[in-house]
């Protein structure tokens, strides 16, 4: 919740991305310490940056995206959506069915 807090927060500063990259380089040790070193290497002010990632509207984004979220049937990340079907059998082959079945539903040749 809090590196998503950070990443909207960066947003708003035009910086999102470079926030992104670092949480993925630190998925591992996330914590607010860290959070607060990203904030700090990216040149955040440090209470400024914290007065927005609590605003109320991030706050309410987050909950939003994730009771879109559980109404979609997303289970985890990576959750893959093929025509709006979640793909279940998420190995190349289950790709390629999934795919070949949606060409075929709107007739068009499938890979096969």
């Amino acid at each position: 919740m809090k590196a998503a807090m950070a990443a909207l927060a960066a947003e708003s500063e035009g910086k999102f991305w470079e926030f992104h990259d670092e949480l993925y380089k630190n998925y591992n040790k996330l914590s607010d310490q860290k959070i607060r070193e990203i904030a700090l290497g990216l040149g955040f002010d440090q209470a400024g940056f914290e007065k927005k990632m609590n605003h109320p509207k991030i706050t309410a984004m987050i909950r939003q995206d994730l009771q879109d979220g559980g109404q979609a049937g997303v289970r985890g990340t990576p959750t893959i959506f093929i025509n709006g079907r979640r793909l279940k059998n998420r190995s190349l082959q289950g790709f390629q069915a999934a795919i070949d079945k949606e060409l075929q539903r709107l007739g068009k040749k499938t890979g096969n």
